[in-house]
């Protein structure tokens, strides 16, 4: 269980996307618990049981009776609407269609792949593109095809490939929840890397497989095993490095940033039984901003896990300090709109702006329930994720995410918010929401879906806008 909170990639959809359907590589199912002793100490390892818990791949409709290999082909098409804000822009409509194919073979390969293509209804400026040029401009946005890639199964040997919309890195106090596509005229592929070597465990991304973006790695290193060799539960204790850099080379040109982290992990209480398990961890850290001089900033806190075949509960309370302009989470969920204009009153990129000295309180909570048991991806019937950081000089972030399915899951209904800066002068909120319903025996959907959205421009401003899209899609899921 300790692995699955500080190795966490929770992938969730703010207001596009497959919201029902997309395999989080992170849910895990409970299965019956495996003696680490007599599995030789590997059963916190191996992709058989993470603590008893196994990545399972959303099983869409199979090919053959008698194939392992399963696939799933879908078409949405949908009308989706740009609408300005405060007087920014026009109105712009467009067609979207959505291709989808999804292959699997658990244990081995997930492709999935589509995009959306958005054919021009009306709206524009004058000799605009039937396509929508912002969608495929740049050589990342072609990322978008890979809606996900999976090889390997799970960690700690695993590498994946697509949107990453609320990842964090290991210890969480660099990349915290992090969404490269908070950008909505960017669409990159990340990658995501993990390996095992004993007493090493390495998690390495990068937000743009095709472009000089942000990337970074952090190594974990298991103290039982240095000081007492190999132990039936591996890495209770252990320290970590983490860096991350910002090259800024694509979706617009931006300062570059680097980070750097030391922290310490102790699991302190450690329950488990065959219904489930408990865990509770103290972690403790100090970083800093390499080259700048008197940038630095600490954190401790705490962080538990509850675990059954019908509930995962996770959750963290910490206690910061930032002086000298570093923060904890700088590569958060509203990164790629604040590497150009931070919220607040300083209309300036991240990489310059100056952050208050003082001390902050941080949560998080990220809870997973379904009443059949939590056996296949895309399963809940209902998922709550949320972070809040409360300063003392005033300011509040706060970013979610709350879904739910109803009516024999027919029903699947989502809503999200970021809100950056909350109290303060220049504060920048977002929402959007999703629902989808089937019919006709679950082959048909239809979907509506709306929000709010900020632009970056040329000139580095955040132009507002919003969108609004309803239409019909068809699979084979059921």
């Amino acid at each position: 269980m300790f692995m699955r909170w500080v190795v966490v990639l929770l992938l969730v959809v703010p207001g596009a996307g497959w919201a029902e359907e997309i395999a989080y590589p992170y849910d895990y199912v409970a299965e019956e618990e495996v003696d680490p002793v007599e599995a030789d100490g590997d059963a916190l390892l191996e992709p058989s049981g993470d603590e008893g818990d196994s990545l399972v791949e959303e099983g869409p409709a199979t090919s053959g009776s008698g194939s392992r290999w399963a696939n799933r082909l879908s078409l949405e098409t949908t009308t989706w609407a740009l609408l300005p804000r405060r007087g920014a822009g026009t109105d712009e409509g467009f067609l979207q269609v959505a291709p989808r194919l999804e292959l699997v073979k658990p244990g081995m390969l997930h492709l999935d792949l589509g995009a959306p293509v958005r054919l021009r209804m009306w709206g524009g400026e004058a000799g605009a593109r039937l396509v929508r040029k912002e969608d495929w401009d740049e050589l990342s946005d072609w990322g978008q095809v890979v809606q996900a890639l999976t090889i390997g199964g799970d960690a700690p040997n695993f590498v994946w490939l697509g949107a990453l919309e609320s990842y964090t890195l290991l210890s969480g106090h660099l990349v915290r929840r992090y969404n490269n596509r908070g950008n909505p005229d960017y669409h990159p592929a990340g990658a995501l890397v993990t390996g095992m070597l004993r007493p090493f465990y390495v998690e390495a991304f990068a937000s743009d497989v095709l472009g000089a973006r942000l990337m970074g790695a952090e190594v974990a290193l298991d103290i039982q095993h240095v000081l007492f060799g190999r132990q039936p539960y591996p890495m209770k204790y252990m320290l970590s490095l983490s860096a991350a850099h910002d090259w800024g080379r694509a979706a617009g040109t931006s300062e570059p940033l680097t980070l750097a982290h030391l922290d310490g992990t102790a699991v302190l209480v450690s329950r488990r039984n065959k219904e489930g398990g408990f865990e509770l961890q103290a972690n403790a850290g100090w970083g800093g901003r390499p080259g700048e001089g008197g940038a630095w900033g600490a954190v401790a806190g705490l962080g538990a896990e509850y675990m059954s075949s019908k509930m995962d509960l996770r959750a963290r309370l910490e206690g910061r300090l930032q002086r000298g302009g570093f923060r904890q989470g700088a590569f958060g969920p509203d990164y790629e709109l604040a590497r150009f204009q931070v919220a607040g009153p300083d209309a300036v990129p991240q990489a310059d702006a100056p952050f208050p000295d003082g001390y902050s309180a941080h949560g998080e909570v990220i809870l997973n329930w379904d009443g059949e048991g939590l056996g296949r991806l895309g399963q809940r019937h209902f998922r709550l994720t949320m972070g809040a950081e409360v300063f003392n000089w005033g300011r509040v972030d706060v970013d979610g995410r709350v879904e739910v399915q109803a009516f024999h899951r027919n029903l699947t209904v989502g809503v999200g918010g970021l809100a950056v800066g909350a109290g303060k002068p220049g504060a920048r909120y977002l929402a959007s929401g999703e629902a989808r319903w089937r019919f006709l025996g679950g082959k048909l959907y239809a979907v509506g879906q709306g929000g709010t959205l900020l632009f970056p421009t040329a000139e580095g401003t955040l132009r507002p806008g919003a969108f609004a899209s309803v239409g019909l899609g068809v699979d084979n899921a059921r």
